[in-house]
């Protein structure tokens, strides 16, 4: 069956998470998305909390499955030229070096577009290539605190607060997919290929838009609320059976589900009370009714409060600890929690591709060894096996 980006080819030359997440994602979709790294070394990834001394760590494998690797010194004369043979075969080409590197390598955007005009040329950085900060360098936490999000999230006794979902790095890596795609689309009516960046904190800014909006509505920066959301009540966690480090249930019921809430809860002596009939008053109220609704959750557990809200229709989910996660048996069955297998380590498990198309499934392999493709990549460039031998010797691939 064709997949959705069958015959697209992209280079990607990316390492650590935002740029791997993209080329990832492309390579799910159906691209032959090849992984240039450098010779012995490879992806720092590799490396990066590695649980075993004999395999590629399972950061590394969360985001470089399906696709195939290439190793390439690009400060080596001959590896320039094999890669300079790989651009023009090639569609995209993924980068998240640092300002200036590729440029002085040569594979700057005009270098490469010189080569092939139809190439789109995708670059991820910490805060793009133009503007007061271009220089700076950035990970996850930084474009987390550059972009708003820390300071909105937390409790208000709090410090500005980390969170561990990767809005800045894997975040970044979809929003470039996104720019990829479009480039691509584009391409069919003009024949050419063009320059996409996404810049870490451009990405978080673009997700917390709802925080930037309730700083213009109320003309002050957003405060930390923890867990409350707004001034929904309920709207916020509360701790289910047994009372455990986890053990908590999100429950969110608007107006007109506060009626069905007290039926699911057997409290249908509150309905048309004055003291809870109305979101204001609830608010109002919020200490009493929190701890109403939490006098119930405590006797069940999480998953029994989900269940039992979930048929009056009332929005609530019980807070999964991450090896509940990987046992759910709703994301095993929608594939986003599969087992795949690695070639040194064997079966293990991972996160599937949220995104589902009907006409073109998605199937998840493991990422490559370092080198692991190279020497039928050269051959599709037209190496022949004593020139690859000689680029060997030479210390290019």
């Amino acid at each position: 069956m064709n997949k959705a980006l069958a015959g697209i080819r992209v280079v990607d030359i990316t390492n650590n998470q935002a740029g791997p997440s993209c080329g990832q994602m492309l390579a799910w979709l159906g691209a032959d998305v090849i992984k240039v790294e450098e010779p012995l070394k490879g992806d720092p990834a590799r490396e990066t909390h590695r649980d075993r001394p004999d395999a590629d760590s399972l950061f590394y494998l969360s985001f470089n499955g399906n696709k195939r690797s290439l190793t390439l010194n690009l400060k080596n004369d001959g590896a320039k030229d094999v890669f300079r043979a790989l651009l023009k075969t090639a569609d995209v080409l993924l980068e998240n070096f640092g300002p200036g590197v590729l440029e002085r390598l040569g594979f700057g955007y005009r270098e490469v577009k010189a080569l092939n005009p139809r190439l789109v040329y995708a670059s991820i950085k910490g805060f793009g290539s133009y503007g007061p900060y271009r220089d700076y360098k950035s990970y996850e936490p930084i474009a987390q605190a550059m972009g708003g999000a820390m300071s909105v999230t937390g409790f208000p006794d709090s410090p500005p607060t980390y969170v561990w979902p990767s809005i800045g790095d894997s975040g970044t890596g979809m929003h470039c997919v996104i720019g990829i795609l479009a480039a691509l689309m584009q391409r069919h009516a003009t024949g050419e290929g063009q320059q996409v960046e996404v810049a870490m904190q451009d990405a978080v800014v673009n997700l917390i838009r709802v925080s930037l909006r309730d700083h213009q509505r109320r003309g002050k920066p957003g405060e930390r609320t923890g867990n409350q959301l707004g001034t929904s009540i309920p709207g916020s966690t509360y701790r289910c059976h047994p009372g455990g480090p986890n053990d908590y249930a999100f429950i969110f019921a608007q107006q007109q589900m506060w009626r069905p809430l007290l039926k699911a809860m057997e409290r249908e002596d509150l309905v048309g009370n004055p003291k809870y009939d109305t979101a204001a008053a609830r608010w109002e109220n919020r200490d009493e009714v929190n701890a109403m609704i939490e006098a119930w959750t405590l006797k069940r557990t999480k998953h029994e409060v989900m269940k039992i809200l979930a048929g009056a229709g009332v929005p609530c989910g019980a807070c999964l600890d991450t090896g509940e996660v990987m046992t759910d048996p709703h994301l095993i069955a929608r594939e986003m929690i599969v087992e795949v297998q690695h070639p040194v380590r064997g079966p293990y498990t991972t996160a599937g591709n949220p995104i589902k198309l009907s006409a073109s499934p998605t199937t998840i392999s493991t990422a490559p060894l370092l080198g692991q493709h190279r020497q039928e990549l050269l051959r599709e460039l037209g190496y022949s096996d004593s020139a690859i031998a000689k680029l060997a010797s030479e210390g290019a691939i």
